[in-house]
């Protein structure tokens, strides 16, 4: 039976609002006093402050290494230190505040949360969602409106910093919080583990055509793994999932390495992982990750605003010119002369303080190799959009064409294409990656790591077919079974 306590400076300022029985103080909680490893035990840190470094902090740390269930957590006080970190999340609510507030007048709402619950009616919704994403006892909330209604800010707030009227409606808010689960368990099928799939459905350009979506649903069926297809809106109810598979486009400033940076502090298995997400999305680090390690690459050069033309004399025209979290063709050019060159990095310089020219490479396709777990799992040439120097043509309407492809057995695949794939990947780390390269009578060379590559219905499948998806499956399956039997050890 799971075990509350409640981790406070002075348990004697709080025996006239809790049962001393679960009172304990941090000096106590922090000496280790009678609770070990034991992984039932649920800690609310009530301390006065959760400053970085400060006890409260380290209740929540020890907490952590201890494998008690802890509230707040540490990552949640880090998150809500800066506003820059936690309005990654709260931008995402924006527009459900038009909804709760439109008939609202007023132009700015404080309000404080305890334990998630707020007096204030209409703004329970709201409450609601942002303790599941900030769970922490006391929360101070500012909405401000201009133009639209935002979250301004978010400020945690102590024991020390209430009123004994809001005293008394903490403690009532802590009680009921106390006869919640701490968590809704999800209703599960007889499985082996549960697979969240984070997709986007209204995305065009999705890793994975909604054929694939189904595909892996019904690979995850024969090899006993639940898998659920989740959207973004599912961000609070994450940790149900035993494990993370991201099939849509990422990028650093996204609710994509949201979702991969909570999954892996929740100790979820995640592809892409956050560090794979953070070095293939920018070209740049790509760049110089390869040419350090002696990986071939078109001759590469990183512009900065006070560029040399001498650099990009030595390149050739024409050249190509990459802002650095470009994706499926966006935000890649081809300059013809001197000219179009200036046109185009002055644009370009406007998004990012550093650019990519690299020299044109003729090629009729390029290869794309899928690389899962440091093995090669798919080959495929994607051609030219017809009329085009690139796989994805895209035009001014939004609308795109893409050029054909085709799929080989890896082992028909050459050999130095595979390998230098190995290669490239490899440096970036173990998890799922499409590497695309062309080959030319110079050699082969890597163009750029994705690591999100499409595994789509009718392309990437024509020679695997329902084989590519088992091996996905299976490759979560590995690393579940790995981390359990890591878990048996250390309480053996």
């Amino acid at each position: 039976m799971s075990r509350h306590v409640v981790v406070v400076d002075q348990p004697a300022e709080w025996q006239d609002d809790l049962p001393e029985s679960l009172l304990l103080s941090a000096r106590d909680y922090i000496a280790g006093q009678d609770f070990g490893t034991n992984p039932t035990v649920k800690v609310i840190n009530l301390c006065r402050s959760y400053r970085y470094l400060g006890v409260g902090y380290y209740v929540s740390l020890l907490a952590e290494a201890r494998r008690h269930r802890v509230i707040p957590s540490v990552r949640t006080m880090l998150d809500l230190s800066r506003k820059t970190i936690y309005q990654l999340v709260t931008e995402e609510l924006d527009e459900d505040l038009a909804r709760h507030l439109k008939r609202n007048q007023e132009d700015q709402i404080d309000f404080v949360m305890y334990f998630g619950y707020t007096q204030q009616a209409d703004l329970q919704p709201l409450a609601n969602v942002l303790f599941d994403r900030f769970p922490t006892p006391i929360l101070h909330v500012q909405l401000r409106r201009s133009g639209k209604w935002q979250i301004h800010k978010i400020t945690t707030r102590g024991p020390a910093d209430i009123t004994a009227d809001e005293r008394s409606t903490l403690t009532d808010a802590l009680n009921s919080y106390l006869g919640k689960r701490w968590r809704a368990p999800k209703a599960r099928a007889v499985s082996r583990y549960d697979l969240a799939i984070l997709h986007n459905p209204e995305d065009t350009l999705s890793p994975s055509n909604p054929k694939a979506l189904q595909s892996f649903i019904r690979a995850g069926k024969r090899l006993g793994v639940d898998v659920d297809l989740i959207t973004r809106r599912d961000y609070p109810q994450i940790a149900e999932w035993d494990a993370l598979f991201i099939r849509e486009t990422t990028s650093i400033n996204h609710h994509t390495f949201r979702f991969a940076k909570r999954a892996e502090a929740e100790g979820m298995v995640v592809i892409d992982d956050p560090t794979s997400i953070l070095r293939c999305t920018n070209k740049v680090y790509l760049a110089e990750l390869l040419r350090t390690h002696r990986v071939g690459t078109p001759r590469t050069v990183v512009l900065q605003r006070d560029r040399s033309t001498a650099e990009i004399e030595k390149l050739g025209y024409p050249v190509v010119l990459k802002i650095p979290d470009g994706a499926f063709s966006l935000g890649v050019y081809k300059a013809n002369t001197p000219a179009e060159f200036d046109e185009i990095a002055t644009r370009l310089f406007k998004k990012s303080d550093l650019i990519l020219a690299q020299e044109f490479l003729r090629s009729e396709f390029d290869w794309r190799v899928g690389i899962l777990g440091g093995k090669p799992l798919f080959a495929c040439q994607y051609f030219m959009s017809r009329g085009h120097w690139q796989i994805y043509q895209h035009k001014a309407d939004g609308r795109f064409v893409e050029g054909e492809a085709r799929t080989l057995a890896v082992e028909d695949a050459p050999k130095d294409v595979i390998q230098t794939a190995l290669k490239a990947a490899n440096l970036i780390g173990d998890g799922l990656y499409g590497v695309d390269l062309k080959q030319t009578d110079r050699g082969v060379f890597v163009i750029e790591v994705n690591d999100n590559p499409n595994l789509d219905v009718g392309v990437e499948d024509l020679v695997l077919k329902d084989r590519l998806y088992q091996m996905v499956i299976e490759e979560f399956v590995r690393r579940l079974d790995r981390q359990q039997e890591k878990a048996a050890r250390r309480f053996t």
